[in-house]
């Protein structure tokens, strides 16, 4: 599949919500460009909440390819990251919490030689959302 397209504005809801079905599809990389967008177009206020999870989609991506050690790394970076974005998360409806834990809690299995199947590592952005009926979370 071809990159996410570079640059776009998009708000936080949309942001959020295309993060989510591309890492829904198995596509942490591409989740990880519509973060970016969002740390570089966005206020200052909110950019270590979108490099944060920028870092963890990467540290997806890592860990799903093989990389173990680049993936816990990434995946520790974006939760410390997070750690301090609570209140720009929650403004946003964001699990920063859960999220910080599920990084932390992926970071230990990979290193522990865990293979990890992208999609079906995805974290749930949004708390208590979960994928349509039919799919499998």
């Amino acid at each position: 599949m071809a990159r996410q397209p570079e640059g776009l504005v998009r708000t936080p809801a949309e942001t959020v919500a295309e993060a989510q079905r591309l890492l829904d599809a198995g596509m942490p990389f591409h989740a990880h460009e519509v973060f970016e967008d969002a740390w570089k177009s966005g206020p200052e206020e909110a950019a270590p909440l979108w490099r944060g999870l920028a870092q963890l989609a990467v540290g997806l991506t890592h860990a799903a390819r093989g990389n173990a050690v680049g993936g816990a790394r990434l995946l520790r970076r974006g939760a410390d990251g997070l750690d301090g974005s609570g209140a720009e998360g929650a403004a946003y409806g964001i699990d920063v919490p859960g999220l910080v834990r599920w990084a932390r809690e992926l970071a230990v299995r990979v290193e522990g030689g865990r293979e990890v199947d992208a999609a079906d590592e995805a974290p749930r952005l949004l708390p208590g959302v979960r994928p349509p009926a039919g799919e499998e979370e």
